[in-house]
């Protein structure tokens, strides 16, 4: 499907410990996007996601805004091509 798209962002700032996976899950779920998000041990948080692209354009700008008390200092993305193989959107600990 050509309007299916992929991708992996990392997520650097103040980003652990201010409600961000549970900030991620949310809007990821609302839109419709399969994946999953974790804290990584250097201090920021992955989401792999995929979904419809314009909507996964939507979450990368969410990405760039997070909850209420994190600090986003940037947000990486590689795009890739959809898979299929996420069933719903998961937080991972």
């Amino acid at each position: 499907m050509a309007d299916q798209a992929a991708l992996r962002a990392i997520v650097s700032g103040l980003v652990q410990g201010v409600m961000f996976r549970a900030f991620v899950s949310r809007h990821a779920s609302v839109l419709g996007i399969s994946g999953f998000t974790r804290n990584l041990p250097d201090g920021t948080v992955e989401v792999i996601a995929e979904g419809n692209r314009r909507d996964l354009e939507t979450l990368v700008e969410k990405l760039k805004q997070g909850p209420p008390h994190a600090i986003v200092e940037n947000v990486a993305v590689v795009w890739s091509d959809y898979t299929g193989k996420h069933a719903g959107f998961t937080i991972r600990y």
